[in-house]
Parts: C-alpha cells; structure tokens; sequence
C-alpha cells in the first residue's frame, strides 16, 4: 500500500514509461491481434483497456478524471492509443495531486459497492493492473510478429545483442 501521493507518484512515473515503451512498440496491423478464436479481445481493446482500467478503477474510488472517453471503443490507430494512455495518465497524476491527499490513503472505501480496501490499496491495484495488462500484450505483440520491448530486463533479443557484444558469453 502506498503512504503518501508522492510515494504512488513516484512508482508511477516508472510504470508510465514501461507502459508507454510498449505502446510506442504497436503498429496499426498489430492491433487486430486477438488471443485466439474463442477470445476475440483484440491487441488494441487490451492497450484502449489501459486507460479504462485507470479511468474505471479510479473513478471508482470517487476521483473525478478529465481525460479521454476510455469507455468509447478501442480506436484503430495505435498512435491514437498511446496519445490516449498519455493524456488519461496526465490526468490521473493531476486529480490525485488537486483530490486526495496522503490523509486519505488510510482512508476505507467500498470499490465498486463490494470490495473493502482502502484508497492507498486502490493505487497499488491500479499499479497491478498496468503490470498484468502489459504482460498480456507483450506476448499478443510476439503472435502479431511486432518485437516488445524490454520491461523489467531485456528481452530476448536485447540479450542476445549484450551477450554478442561481449564476446558470446
């Protein structure tokens, strides 16, 4: 659980930029990538889900969000998303600072009408929920043949170029 805003703010930034560095990854035929048959949920409506996830979970827990219409369909334009992560994560960092307040954090609430958790717990699932959303599409970038990039180390060929440059070790 996070104790201050700054402290979520903070992990955020880093978060942001891994989130973004994915996005910047997909390319408009890349998008169209679904699970499989059976789950049609496309690359682009997982990226678009981001900013729900924001704007939904968030907003959920009373944060009034002026950013874009996360609940309008998933655009075609992967430039379009990543525009749109963007500005919604503006948002999100610019209604925590004006909203809540390190106070709050410790503050109870009932997400969504059933879920007991506090707003400091609200802000790590918000985190969580980047993370595990990220990792979806990272593979769904591999199936539409578009190379992720690194998150949390480098990815496969990333390595294989530092262990080139140092001599195949």
């Amino acid at each position: 659980m996070y104790h201050t805003i700054q402290e979520f703010l903070d992990d955020w930034r880093q978060e942001e930029a891994l989130t973004i560095k994915v996005l910047e990854r997909l390319t408009d035929a890349s998008l169209k990538q679904t699970v499989s048959e059976q789950q049609p949920r496309s690359l682009g409506d997982l990226a678009w889900h981001l900013l729900g996830g924001l704007g939904g979970i968030l907003g959920g827990a009373g944060l009034q969000i002026e950013g874009p219409d996360f609940k309008a369909p998933a655009p075609s334009s992967a430039a379009e998303i990543l525009a749109g992560y963007r500005q919604m994560s503006a948002a999100v960092t610019n209604a925590l600072k004006a909203q809540w307040n390190d106070a709050k954090l410790s503050e109870s609430l009932k997400l969504f009408g059933f879920i007991d958790t506090t707003y400091g717990d609200v802000l790590t699932t918000v985190v969580r929920h980047q993370i595990h959303h990220r990792g979806q599409m990272t593979i769904l970038m591999r199936q539409a043949g578009v190379v992720p990039p690194g998150v949390y180390g480098p990815n496969e060929e990333e390595g294989a170029a530092i262990r080139a440059a140092q001599g195949g070790k």
